[in-house]
């Protein structure tokens, strides 16, 4: 039930995260004027403002002007749905959220309010991760007020669940992880010289937080990761001659798929390369 309920709440994310892509960038407020047909202007209804649904019924046009609506719109609910819901199921069945302690958090982690705190962390931390992700496809922008409210919410949701899992000592390491991940990154803007932009300098602050929350191994591989992810993308484009040596590539949607790794696949891809380095 819990499931289905996040994934419906994951399509109505979706189609608000469609105006953040589109308004943000642009300078636009998010909540006001009310979305309308790009072409023509007019109003979206309600009944044909219902993610994915809507779209199929209208047969992606406009139902005053009969413009094509493009399809990224309910691909990007319908991601955001199904992405939710995973999350979902995958904190529920008891594989998500390490919480907010590495050693001691197994005994309070199961509870349902840490369940549902590590939840809300992820959540937020996906519809960010989305509308960062492509507004950095399309424009090469990180925005500094859609980064600054991750770090505003997503700070607060973590000190709230470290203290409701009486685990203080976690706030401590996710500033740790969040001040550390940020030097790192400043200092490879610094030294590259304008090859690393500001923006993700101030992500990499956001996301080292959230890793270090979860713990230690979710911020060493989330944040090698995110360089591994984003070589292999480069060399991609090179060969493909989709990029030359000089071609500005995005590096945000690698961090924050990078960070996810970490999230997931973080303590069992560092407990395998300890054994395999005679260190397990």
């Amino acid at each position: 039930m819990l499931v289905a309920a996040v994934g419906v709440l994951g399509l109505a994310i979706g189609s608000f995260l469609n105006v953040v892509v589109y308004r943000v960038p642009a300078g636009k407020s998010v909540v006001a004027p009310p979305s309308a047909c790009p072409e023509c202007g007019s109003e979206i209804r309600p009944r044909d403002n219902v993610p994915v649904l809507s779209w199929l019924v209208l047969r992606g046009r406009c139902r005053d002007c009969s413009a094509p609506i493009s399809a990224r719109y309910p691909l990007v609910e319908l991601f955001t749905g199904v992405a939710f819901a995973g999350i979902a199921a995958w904190v529920a069945f008891g594989q998500g959220g390490s919480g907010a302690s590495d050693a001691g958090a197994q005994a309070t982690s199961g509870t349902l309010t840490m369940q549902l705190l590590d939840l809300a962390i992820m959540l937020v931390l996906a519809g960010v991760s989305i509308a960062l992700a492509l507004i950095d496809l399309d424009t090469r922008r990180l925005p500094n007020v859609i980064v600054a409210w991750a770090a505003i919410v997503l700070g607060a949701l973590v000190v709230v669940a470290s203290l409701a899992a009486e685990e203080p000592e976690a706030i401590g390491r996710a500033l740790i992880g969040g001040v550390g991940l940020f030097a790192v990154y400043l200092l490879l803007a610094i030294v590259s010289r304008g090859g690393m932009g500001m923006g993700d300098v101030k992500l990499a602050g956001v996301l080292g937080l959230v890793l270090a929350y979860f713990g230690w191994a979710e911020l060493f591989v989330g944040a090698f990761a995110a360089f591994l992810l984003g070589g292999i993308a480069g060399v991609v484009l090179l060969l493909t001659r989709r990029a030359g040596r000089r071609t500005a590539i995005p590096f945000g949607p690698w961090m924050l798929l990078g960070a996810w790794v970490g999230i997931v696949f973080g303590p069992a891809l560092s407990t395998w390369y300890l054994g395999l380095a005679g260190f397990g």
